[in-house]
């Protein structure tokens, strides 16, 4: 493999989004240095070292890490949180995948079904899909936001720009709230080539194993890739702020991706405060007593 090349975390981060263009970033990214077999060797290294880290965070109890993945189909983001959260204890982590809403979802803010399944303190909360969905897939299809039933909102004609404004400054005060209350935001994009998810997309036609992963719609909503492009990029440059910023990944190599955010997700934890709790003077006089009783037996 050789000597890996030095990575750096923050060309990939977004924590200001004024200036953020989605064709400045590549969805393939070569290290010399680095192939799938040492990729996959530094990644167990991450996912070992993010199980300790978990173990900490669960004990500590007093953070909540959510973690947000977006993509357009195919990109990897079933298989990466497979592989990524492969060693953590399962009783402090919740995976939630976001379907179409729901008829009872509808009768609430667009909010209200992400709010309940956020993670409590001392867990990480991942959503495969999110609230970004609701400037995402309703920016391509906006006649979806008449679901919704806004009172203000009539017909699609009156979903202007302005309305998408608001949307991300709703955005932004939730997140906003969020890590005020302790809980640390890291919203990964996986940034696939249309080149790349046609080849997907194929190899789960051709795959017998594979061909329930691949849908009709998927295919229809290929047919839209530059509206979805624009409005990934309009998103992002929106809603990236210092607290809760967005990660663009190259998403073209699996493998590589899956390492990248590993390590992101390894290096962001680490800058919060974790340690296990101490107990007090009385508490451990009382471990001592049962410990004696224990031996006792």
């Amino acid at each position: 493999m050789g000597k890996m090349d030095k990575i750096d975390i923050d060309k990939y981060k977004i924590t200001d989004g004024s200036k953020f263009s989605l064709a400045d970033y590549s969805t393939n990214e070569k290290k010399k240095s680095l192939d799938k077999e040492g990729g996959a060797a530094l990644l167990q290294n991450d996912i070992e070292e993010l199980a300790a880290l978990q173990d900490v965070l669960y004990a500590d109890n007093r953070h909540a890490v959510l973690i947000v993945i977006q993509a357009m189909d195919a990109a990897g983001k079933d298989g990466t949180i497979k592989h990524i959260m492969s060693g953590v204890n399962p009783a402090g982590v919740t995976v939630t995948s976001f379907k179409s809403p729901t008829a009872n979802e509808l009768d609430h803010d667009f909010f209200w079904r992400h709010y309940i399944a956020l993670p409590g303190k001392g867990e990480i909360g991942i959503f495969n899909r999110s609230h970004y969905e609701n400037v995402l897939i309703t920016k391509v299809h906006p006649e979806f936001i008449l679901n919704e039933k806004h009172s203000k909102i009539k017909n699609v004609k009156d979903i202007d720009k302005s309305f998408w404004q608001d949307r991300y400054k709703e955005i932004c005060r939730f997140e906003k709230n969020l890590v005020e209350n302790d809980t640390t935001i890291l919203k990964f994009f996986l940034h696939v080539s249309k080149d790349e998810q046609k080849k997907r997309f194929l190899d789960r036609i051709d795959d017998p194993k594979k061909n329930w992963k691949f849908s009709t719609a998927d295919l229809k909503e290929r047919a839209f890739w530059d509206d979805y492009q624009s409005a990934y990029e309009d998103a992002i440059k929106n809603t990236s702020t210092k607290s809760a910023p967005w990660f663009v990944i190259p998403a073209d190599e699996k493998w590589y991706s899956r390492y990248l955010i590993g390590k992101i997700i390894c290096s962001e934890l680490k800058k919060l405060d974790l340690e296990y709790p101490v107990i007090s003077d009385t508490e451990r006089k009382a471990l001592i007593t049962a410990k004696e009783a224990l031996l006792k037996e």
